[in-house]
């Protein structure tokens, strides 16, 4: 006769379980994540003859990140800030990288960019496309999705700045789920940049409602739905040697 399991082994079993995925979760992300490539960052730097430049994987709120911010590198010279920088950028896991004190454009490379430039961009690209939702949804349509790719790259030159995202809706419907919903849609695209490079401690996504229509357009017209950019706070725009290396 088949004998059933104890339901107390399987509790415990489903518990361990869970353990071993927590510990897993934690290595992938948060204060775990940022100590770690902050270890195999130093051991780069090191390999390198960087000393005395550091990698601090941490955002000014003092929330762990992928994107270093790498400083001691002001006393360096241009080949060896470029050779540090990219023995970073190669470091597994880690995304974009910026120095402390900025870096300059080589001579022979494009001028530097004005970031509201950045925003003129994206915004030419939305005036012919729109980014889609389903229904309803914050999800983003997957038609949409090439279009989200063309976003990231026109904002890349802006890395630097604080760039706004913003959700709009119709009026149609209360407004507390018009908020609520332009705010997870302004949120999701945020996320789908961040998926694609953009640093996140430069992202802000807000939402509101019918309250901003189209000029010209009746507030409930559909075409009220849209996201725009906007390049909110600016600071000197430097690509880190990975970009260019070039005199400061």
């Amino acid at each position: 006769m088949k004998l059933l399991a104890d339901p107390r082994i399987a509790v415990m079993a489903g518990a361990a379980a869970i353990a071993a995925l927590a510990a897993i979760a934690g290595q992938l992300n948060g204060p775990d994540m940022a100590e770690r490539l902050e270890v195999r960052a130093a051991e780069a730097i090191a390999e390198v003859g960087g000393a005395p430049v550091k990698a601090h994987f941490y955002s000014s709120r003092g929330l762990p990140s992928r994107h270093p911010l790498l400083t001691g590198g002001e006393g360096l010279d241009e080949g060896l800030r470029d050779r540090v920088a990219k023995a970073v950028a190669a470091v597994p896991g880690v995304g974009g990288l910026r120095w402390s004190d900025g870096t300059a454009l080589a001579e022979s490379a494009a001028p530097p960019v004005d970031p509201l430039h950045c925003e003129e961009d994206v915004a030419a690209l939305l005036n012919a496309r729109t980014i889609r939702f389903e229904e309803s949804s914050a999800r983003i349509d997957a038609a949409s999705q090439d279009l989200i790719g063309e976003v990231a790259a026109a904002l890349r030159p802006c890395l630097g700045s604080i760039i706004a995202i913003i959700g709009h809706t119709d009026s149609s419907g209360p407004e507390p789920g018009n908020l609520r919903l332009s705010r997870q849609r302004a949120e999701a695209v945020r996320a789908a940049l961040v998926r694609r490079g953009i640093p996140d401690d430069g992202l802000r996504a807000r939402g509101v409602g019918a309250s901003e229509p189209v000029p010209g357009l009746d507030p409930a017209d559909p075409a009220n739905r849209r996201i725009e950019f906007s390049v909110v706070a600016t600071m000197p725009i430097r690509p880190t040697p990975v970009d260019t290396p070039g005199p400061r």
